[in-house]
C-alpha cells in the first residue's frame, strides 16, 4: 500500500495526459467554423491540437505506475496542474493565429477564459478569426462545469478513483452529493448542463440569433462566463426576448445543480426547502425592485424612459454580476454613484455552491448572516443551547470555522491585491476593480476596467497577477494555496 508520504507523480503524469488529449481533442471542435466562414485560423487550431497530443503521449508514456489510486494530496495537485495545464496549452491557437501580441496576453485571456472571469484584452473582438473566437467560448464552457470533473466521469475507464479529485475541485462548505458514486454525479451533473446549453442555443436561434452568435453565447451563458462574439456584448442584441432569456439562464447556471436536478425530478418541495437558493431568489428581486426603481426615476427625470426597460437593464445586470457571468447590456457605472458602489459590492457576493458562477458562494454569506443573528440571541440568552441550522440541519462548528477563514483569506487577497494594483501605478477605483473581478471571476468592475471597458491597457506584471487571481478565485482559494504551504509537502 502507497504511504500517504509518498506523492506517485506518475499517476499525476498519466491524469495530465488524458487532459491533454481532451484538451486538443476540443480543439478540433472550433475547426468546421474556420473552415465555414474562410478564417483563415484553421491552421493555428490543428498546430495547438499537435502540440498538446504530443504532450499528452510524452506523458503518457512516462506514467506507468501499478499504483492508480489517488490520495487527498495528489487530488489537490492534479487540480492545480490540471488547471495550468488547460490554460496554458488553452493559449496555444491564440498564440498560432498571430492575433495576439504575445504570451502574457494568450495567457491572460485563456485564463480568464478557463476560469470563466470573463475578462478580456482583445480590443475589437468582432474582427477576430470565428474559430479560435469559437475556442475563446469553449474554454468557458469547459471551466464552466470544470474539465475535472469531465475527466472523473470517464476515470473509471482508467482505473482511477475520482472522490479526491471532486472534493478538490467543489472545495464548498456542503458537500450534498446528486447520487452517492461519484462517477455517476459528474455524469449527471455534465448531462444536465450539455442539455441546458443546448436548450439555450435553441432559444437563442428561435429569436433572431445567428447560429454561430447563439451557440456562443449558449456556451458562455451556461459556464456563467460572460464571453461575447459582439464588442458591445449583450447590448448589441437589442431584443427582450433574447435578452429576458439570458437573464432566465443565467439565474440557472448560478443555481446549485443538486437543487436544479431535483427540479427536473419535480421534488419542488424539497427544491423550496433549500435555504441557499431562497435566498438567491429572495437577495435577486429584492436587488431587481430597488435598482429598476432607481434607475427608472434616474432615467425618466432626464426625459421620458419605460419602466420595462430600466427593469429589464437592471435585473439583466443584477443577474449577470451575481451569477459572475459579466454579461453586459447597459453600464451600470453612468447610472448614479451610489449604484456603482452597488454593483461593486456584488462582485463580492456568487450564485450558488455547486453551479458554474464564482465569488463568494451566497451558502457562505447565509451561514455568516444566521450565526451572527444567534450572537445576539447568545448575548441575551447566554445559557441557551442555539445551534446553528441550514436547510433544517445542524451545521458543524468545522464548517462555521472554514467559512469565517476563507472569508479572511478573501478580504485579506483583496486588499493586498488592490495595493498591489497600486503599486503599479494604477488609481484606485482601477485597483480595486480589477482585483476584486478577478478574485470573484465576474468579468466587468469598476473604474478603467468597467462594462465598457476591456484589460488591454494594463502592463504585463498586472496581466499575470490578475491571472494568478483568477486561478486563486476559481479554485476557492485553499486548493492553490495550501500547495503554497509546508504541511502538504511535509512526509506525515
Amino acid at each position: 500500500m502507497k504511504g500517504n508520504s509518498i506523492i506517485n507523480f506518475k499517476q499525476i503524469a498519466r491524469v495530465l495526459a488524458v487532459l491533454q488529449f481532451l484538451i486538443g481533442a476540443l480543439m478540433l471542435t472550433a475547426l468546421p467554423f474556420s473552415y465555414y466562414y474562410g478564417a483563415g485560423d484553421e491552421m493555428a487550431l490543428i498546430k495547438a491540437f499537435g502540440v498538446c497530443m504530443l504532450a499528452g503521449l510524452l506523458f503518457w508514456f512516462n506514467s506507468n505506475t501499478k499504483d492508480k489510486s489517488i490520495n487527498k494530496r495528489e487530488g489537490y495537485l492534479i487540480v492545480a496542474l490540471g488547471w495550468l495545464t488547460m490554460v496554458t496549452f488553452g493559449a496555444l491557437p491564440y498564440l498560432f493565429c498571430g492575433e495576439m501580441n504575445g504570451i502574457t496576453d494568450a495567457f491572460f485571456e485563456s485564463m480568464s477564459g478557463t476560469t470563466t472571469t470573463g475578462a478580456t484584452i482583445i480590443e475589437d473582438i468582432e474582427a477576430m478569426p470565428k474559430g479560435i473566437l469559437f475556442w475563446r467560448s469553449m474554454t468557458q464552457w469547459i471551466g464552466g462545469m470544470g474539465i475535472i470533473v469531465l475527466t472523473v466521469a470517464i476515470f473509471p475507464l482508467l482505473g482511477i478513483g475520482g472522490i479526491e479529485l471532486f472534493s478538490a475541485e467543489a472545495p464548498g462548505p456542503t458537500s450534498d452529493k446528486i447520487h452517492p458514486r461519484i462517477q455517476e454525479t459528474a455524469k449527471r451533473l455534465w448531462l444536465i448542463y450539455v442539455s441546458l446549453t443546448a436548450i439555450l442555443i435553441v432559444f437563442l436561434k428561435l429569436e433572431g440569433m445567428s447560429f454561430y452568435d447563439a451557440i456562443n453565447h449558449g456556451l458562455t451563458t451556461m459556464a456563467t462566463g460572460g464571453f461575447s462574439t459582439k464588442n458591445a456584448s449583450m447590448a448589441a442584441f437589442d431584443s427582450p426576448a433574447i435578452q429576458y432569456t439570458i437573464i432566465l439562464f443565467m439565474f440557472l447556471a448560478g443555481t446549485n445543480y443538486s437543487v436544479t436536478y431535483l427540479a427536473l425530478k419535480g421534488k419542488f418541495k424539497k427544491v423550496w426547502r433549500n435555504d441557499e437558493f431562497k435566498f438567491y431568489l429572495f437577495l435577486t428581486c429584492l436587488l431587481a425592485v430597488m435598482i429598476s426603481s432607481t434607475v427608472f426615476s434616474i432615467k425618466n427625470a432626464e426625459g421620458s424612459f419605460p419602466f420595462e426597460m430600466a427593469f429589464r437593464d437592471s435585473l439583466f445586470q443584477i443577474v449577470s454580476i451575481i451569477t459572475t457571468t459579466g454579461y453586459v447590456s447597459a453600464d451600470y457605472t453612468i447610472w448614479h454613484p451610489s449604484l456603482t458602489m452597488v454593483f461593486f459590492v456584488l462582485l463580492f457576493i456568487g450564485a450558488s455552491a455547486g453551479s458554474t458562477s464564482g465569488g463568494i458562494k451566497l451558502i457562505r454569506h447565509l451561514v455568516l448572516l444566521k450565526n451572527s443573528l444567534l450572537e445576539f440571541k447568545r448575548l441575551v440568552h447566554p445559557r441557551s443551547v442555539l445551534p446553528l441550522k441550514l436547510n433544517n440541519r445542524v451545521v458543524a462548528p468545522r464548517i462555521m470555522t472554514h467559512i469565517i477563514i476563507f472569508l479572511l483569506l478573501y478580504i485579506i487577497l483583496f486588499v493586498i491585491g488592490s495595493i498591489v494594483m497600486s503599486l503599479m501605478g494604477y488609481d484606485f477605483m482601477t485597483s480595486i476593480g480589477a482585483v476584486a473581478t478577478s478574485l470573484g471571476n465576474v468579468g466587468p468592475a469598476i473604474g478603467q476596467v468597467g462594462p465598457t471597458d476591456n484589460f488591454a491597457f494594463l502592463s504585463n506584471e498586472a496581466k499575470w497577477f490578475l491571472s494568478f487571481l483568477m486561478l486563486l478565485g476559481r479554485l476557492e482559494l485553499f486548493t492553490i494555496l495550501v500547495l503554497m504551504t509546508p504541511y502538504f509537502w511535509k512526509a506525515n
